[in-house]
């Protein structure tokens, strides 16, 4: 169990396994043959996160922002820091992983639309690809601002040019000018988009399965994979092209340094 001073929290708790539980256990709801693959490879922190960096259509900017973030700003400082929605993700001990579902890594179980921290408690807020899965953003959006002390800062990345992908829900997507407006109540530090070339890859590799299946779905799921496999490096091009000035028209997707007011 990480070292947690309970007094940030709000709400009753129990404890299990290392695990602060402020809401009835659940496992992941999974829906088809690629979602159970996922929850099953998600159980291997370090094989799922090279998955993601590597094989995955999506530039992994967002995981060097954020290890850069901890790095410089967390790392050894006396502050609290959540990585929120954390999945199975950990970036170590100078964060609480913080999540819906019992995933080993995971420090604090609630729904992350009704945290049970006290306001204004916590420095740094790290949330990568989470809210597209959430029905109500701006909820989290909210309770994060609430959490967060004044000049507490968030890093958040949420898909823009991205199909469908539910892990088990999938519900929205956000433009730049939707991540301005998301954001209204923080100080934005920083907004840039993530990956014109991954915003085309993966809508691509969709294609190329959708066509070439036929209509059988199990087919479309191993084709996907392998378009995957077979065209993945093509992603490393948005080392550059995600600084040109317009990939924000076609970016995979958005992260935004912000600090509350």
């Amino acid at each position: 169990m990480k070292n947690i001073n309970s007094e940030i929290f709000k709400d009753e708790y129990k404890t299990k396994d290392g695990k602060y539980i402020f809401i009835p256990v659940q496992e992941e709801i999974v829906t088809d043959f690629l979602d159970k693959f996922k929850y099953k490879i998600k159980k291997f922190n370090k094989i799922y996160s090279a998955l993601i960096e590597i094989i995955s259509p999506v530039y992994p900017q967002p995981f060097f922002d954020a290890k850069r973030i901890i790095r410089n700003e967390i790392k050894g400082k006396n502050v609290v820091a959540l990585n929120l929605g954390s999945g199975n993700s950990d970036f170590g001990d100078s964060l609480l992983n913080v999540d819906l579902l019992p995933y080993e890594n995971v420090d604090v179980i609630c729904d992350i639309e009704k945290m049970p921290f006290k306001d204004n408690t916590v420095d740094y807020i790290i949330n990568i690809a989470v809210l597209e899965h959430v029905p109500n953003p701006q909820k989290v959006i909210s309770e994060i601002h609430r959490i967060l002390k004044p000049g507490g800062k968030i890093y958040c990345f949420i898909p823009f040019m991205q199909p469908f992908h539910a892990s088990p829900y999938d519900f929205q997507r956000f433009t730049y000018e939707g991540m301005k407006h998301q954001f209204r109540d923080f100080s934005i530090l920083n907004l840039k988009s993530i990956g014109p070339t991954s915003g085309m890859l993966w809508v691509v590799q969709e294609w190329f399965a959708l066509v070439f299946s036929f209509g059988i779905k199990p087919l479309h799921t191993l084709l996907y994979l392998l378009f995957m496999v077979l065209t993945f490096p093509i992603k490393f091009l948005d080392v550059i092209l995600q600084y040109y000035p317009m990939s924000k028209n076609m970016a995979s997707g958005f992260s935004i340094y912000a600090e509350k007011k």
